[in-house]
């Protein structure tokens, strides 16, 4: 049996937040997507990681740099928009329903704002 692979990317903030409760402008939306986008995938290419090719499930941990509290669901739009940069780097073959499970959005804790995303294969 083959041990299970396990990838964990720390994407420091590059931008804001996105969170879904917000009523931004749309452009101001689309800069803060490309930004999340755009630190997700010259992350994973900084790294020259083998990609995954089958099934994977991704957690999100949310880090914050004050204390206070929040809804971590409420922040899918930065999620989704760093999951979008990890498939154009070419880490995964999509993030569809058919290759991933999740991303389940966690809070990380205290510190750097960063986003953690852990990958692991599914069998």
């Amino acid at each position: 049996m083959s041990a299970v692979r396990v990838s964990t990317l720390t994407i420091e903030a590059p931008a804001g937040w996105i969170n879904s409760n917000q009523r931004l402008h749309r452009m101001v939306t689309a800069k803060l997507t490309a930004a999340w986008r755009d630190a997700a995938r010259e992350k994973v290419e900084s790294l020259g990681w083998e990609p995954f090719t089958g099934r994977v499930h991704i957690f999100a941990h949310i880090w914050k740099p004050r204390g206070g509290r929040y809804d971590p669901n409420n922040l899918w739009p930065t999620v989704k928009a760093a999951v979008d940069g990890v498939v154009e780097a070419g880490f995964l073959v999509d993030d569809d329903h058919v290759h991933v499970e999740g991303p389940d959005m966690r809070h990380g804790g205290k510190g750097p704002a960063a986003l953690v995303l852990t990958v692991t294969e599914l069998s």
